[in-house]
């Protein structure tokens, strides 16, 4: 309770406020203070303490709704250089005949860091506050991140090229921990994580390995599974099982997993899942435009599995828009079961936030608004016509707006974008250095399938 003046560094007022919060979900006409870097009130406009409030800035939020900022738990961002190269394509055919061979070619620290703020620019342009990451020379998206001022998890990429050659796993270690330790506690933005690329495309004992570097320092360990039938098919050849029982072999579920996909999960292996407390990143953009099939949430929520929501790469996608996903995410789960009622805009609206939080380990600290979380929240304009009348501000979200829509975004309390407009980054200056990479994947015809 305040008891005498106090100083916020923002005040947001008006509007309607969307919580995602178990009290006080919805809140007309709010009023939020925010002071270094979190949420100090979340109250009504007409909160009798909001006379004892000294604001430095004020942010009129009228005509606009006020919800927390989306959380992207899995994507590859430098990727973005490749959106568009090899597309119509089945997933192996994808990656073995041109991604794999074009990241060989072109990828390198510089590409990655310039596509890396790309890929920045245009997660917060469509409300994303908070994004996990896997890929190469993954400290360069995690400066790039930083100096752009979005919360991030980069995940430190593991493949094994010479697959099944024995993997140097003293050096895999070290890579790890030197990743983890460089990262660790360095910034409030930024948080390490170990990403394996895939059962197939990593060896067991680098799995292994690994996961131990994550479990010892207690960051989330991140691993494409059970994505496309080839892989579940490659894995029983491979491994005598599938992907989610060769891994708990291997014994590197828990709690601080992420399973990303999850697509071919049989009943039992929904189960394990659960017993594990493994938390899953549904990409259902990417799982449908590779034809990789469709990730049963309904069961995984029921089994009380977390889910979150992620965009994958923007080769895949072809872009890193959440309110696109969450679209998707409520549409392919109703087809799947051919319910109706199955996968609601609410239960998806929590994926985006509060949930895709607790798949990143976070959930205490971002994903509603509430006092004492990060200040991580957007502001979605609701004076336009698709968005007009509003009647469920959940199905709104979910199934109207865009993230064009969004007017507004705030991460740890700082304004990182104002009336569509970027403060942190040059959007013309990034996009020019991705177009300069692009040029050069052009000029040779085995990446550029349909270039004149």
């Amino acid at each position: 309770m305040i008891q005498e003046t106090e100083k916020v560094d923002l005040l947001i007022r008006g509007g309607m406020a969307l919580t995602l919060a178990e009290e006080k979900e919805i809140i007309l006409n709010p009023a939020i203070g925010i002071k270094a870097e979190r949420i100090l009130f979340v109250e009504k406009d007409d909160w009798e303490g909001l006379r004892q409030i000294y604001a430095k800035e004020t942010i009129d939020a009228s005509g606009t709704l006020i919800m927390p900022g989306l959380v992207n738990t899995h994507t590859h961002v430098p990727m973005v250089a490749f959106k568009g190269m090899a597309d119509d394509l089945p997933l192996m055919d994808w990656l073995d005949r041109y991604i794999f061979p074009a990241e060989k070619k072109y990828v390198n620290r510089e590409m990655v860091y310039t596509s890396a703020r790309l890929a920045v620019a245009e997660m917060i342009l469509s409300g994303t506050t908070t994004f996990c990451d896997g890929y190469f020379f993954e400290s360069a998206v995690a400066e790039a991140a930083l100096e752009c001022g979005i919360r991030a998890v980069p995940g430190a990429g593991f493949i094994d090229p010479a697959f099944p050659s024995p993997p140097d796993l003293t050096k895999q270690v070290e890579i790890a921990r030197r990743f983890v330790e460089r990262w660790a506690g360095r910034s409030g933005l930024t948080r390490p994580a170990l990403f394996c690329h895939s059962p197939y495309t990593c060896t067991p004992e680098t799995i292994s390995a690994v996961k131990e570097v994550a479990r010892e320092s207690g960051v989330p360990f991140l691993i494409h599974l059970s994505e496309t039938r080839d892989e579940v098919e490659l894995t029983k050849n491979l491994y005598g099982m599938s992907p989610v029982r060769h891994l708990r072999r291997l014994g590197v579920l828990d709690g601080n997993t992420v399973a990303i996909h999850a697509v071919w999960v049989d009943d039992e292996e929904v189960e394990i899942l659960g017993d594990h407390g493994v938390k899953v990143s549904h990409c259902p953009e990417s799982n449908m435009k590779l034809a990789s099939g469709i990730c049963p949430v309904p069961k995984l929520l029921e089994r009380s599995v977390t889910v979150g929501l992620g965009t994958d790469g923007a080769a895949s996608n072809n872009d890193l828009d959440m309110f696109g996903e969450m679209d998707k995410a409520a549409k392919v789960g109703k087809v799947a079961g051919m319910d109706p009622t199955a996968v609601s805009a609410k239960a998806v609206l929590r994926m985006a936030t509060i949930g895709g939080a607790a798949v990143l380990g976070m959930e205490r600290e971002i994903g509603s608004l509430e006092p004492g979380k990060h200040a991580d929240l957007i502001l979605v304009d609701l004076k336009k016509p698709h968005l007009t009348p509003m009647y469920n501000p959940y199905s709104h979200i979910v199934y109207a707006a865009s993230g064009a829509d969004v007017k507004t975004a705030i991460i740890a309390g700082r304004v990182v974008m104002a009336d569509r407009h970027l403060m942190t980054l040059d959007v013309e200056a990034a996009m020019a250095g991705v177009a300069e990479i692009a040029e050069a994947v052009k000029k040779n015809p085995s990446f550029s399938r349909f270039s004149p």
